[in-house]
């Protein structure tokens, strides 16, 4: 080569590496976010979901995307966080979506619907049944984009100071429920209340309500709901899988490089698988202990639970003939539905069922 040939060569060479280090950068800026949780820190599987989340964003970003991460109360309560998100007070919310039915009902659909999808069909129906993005097509109304990141699997029915023997004993009780289903139970003559986490125990224990529900055995044991209500109820048919999301403020969302919109997509997902199998192995233990305590463990009678289906099914009907937001979800929902018991009473609940029989057997 001549030496005029090799100095050019060797001068792009330089210049590419010179616009390469900038480019690389540029793509990797310093950014730090607050994320407020509607939870407090005591709850460390439906919190600790946000934490995990925020430690694999810095870990893949070398620590250049921090989120700080917020109890409920710590910025805004925890039923404010979605407006906290949609007002730019802060970049994203830990929640769950079916706390702001009081915006629109449709809200309660993308967390968990009474008598609908249990943890891993909620998932399927998100990632594969086109629920991502009518979630976000709606969001987008309230100026954030959401993802999923965590599922609490089946909940409880929740705790109560009288045994429910039939619908007659639902009427005139004053419930902590939150989303849609408070809807439901107002049908069956019950007062829904809708309380934070927090605000659940000293709401038991001083009357103001006379039930509650949270989620299952492992947080329900730290707020120790157990020693100011004893009957606890199973299943919570209203929560077959509730899925919590990551709202993020739609303009700061817009404002991130893509390679850190990719990293926050799959550390949500990260939050999401570990928040469920948390639950999964906690759940039993604490069950246990909760029983040892004094817990009374009992399902809900048949025609209780047959009165809730009628009315859910009403009042689904109901809302989808005002809301077409809602109606849209909905049917899409029911119609996953379906395709998915017909898989699941073949193979999953086969399964489970001759594994319970053989586990009672010894």
């Amino acid at each position: 080569m001549k030496r005029r040939q090799f100095i050019g060569a060797a001068g792009l060479g330089l210049a590419a590496t010179a616009i390469a280090k900038p480019a690389i950068a540029q793509s990797s800026p310093e950014v730090k976010w607050r994320l407020t949780s509607s939870f407090p820190k005591s709850l460390d599987t439906i919190f600790g979901a946000s934490e995990v989340f925020s430690k694999a964003v810095a870990e893949a970003t070398d620590g250049k995307f921090q989120i700080q991460t917020f109890a409920a109360g710590e910025i805004v309560p925890g039923l404010q966080a979605a407006d906290a998100v949609q007002n730019g007070t802060v970049e994203m919310a830990h929640t769950a979506s079916y706390y702001y039915v009081g915006k629109d009902p449709t809200f309660a659909l993308f967390t968990a619907q009474p008598f609908g999808l249990n943890a891993r069909m909620q998932s399927a129906w998100m990632e594969f049944g086109g629920a991502q993005q009518l979630a976000n097509d709606f969001f987008k109304k309230y100026n954030f984009i959401a993802f999923p990141a965590g599922n609490t699997g089946t909940q409880m029915g929740g705790w109560f100071r009288k045994e429910i023997n039939s619908v007659a004993d639902l009427s005139g009780l004053k419930f902590r429920i939150a989303g849609f289903a408070g809807q439901i139970f107002t049908k069956l003559g019950t007062i829904p209340q809708q309380v934070a986490g927090g605000d659940i125990y000293p709401s038991l224990e001083k009357g103001t309500i006379d039930a509650a529900e949270w989620v299952g055995p492992y947080d329900d044991e730290k707020l120790g709901f157990y020693k100011v209500a004893k009957y606890y109820y199973y299943p919570g048919w209203w929560e077959g899988g509730a899925m919590l999301h990551n709202f993020i403020n739609l303009d700061k969302w817009n404002a991130l490089p893509k390679n850190y919109q990719a990293i926050v997509k799959a550390a949500s997902a990260q939050a999401h698988t570990w928040m469920l199998a948390k639950y999964d192995a906690g759940n039993p233990q604490a069950l246990k202990r909760l029983i040892a305590g004094g817990a009374q463990l009992r399902p809900f009678p048949l025609p209780v639970m047959e009165a809730s289906y009628k009315a859910a099914t009403e009042t689904y009907a109901e809302v989808s003939a005002k809301n077409a937001d809602f109606k849209k979800v909905y049917d899409s929902m029911v119609a996953f539905r379906g395709d998915e018991y017909l898989w699941w009473q073949v193979a999953e609940l086969g399964f489970d069922a001759f594994m319970v029989r053989m586990r009672s057997h010894g």
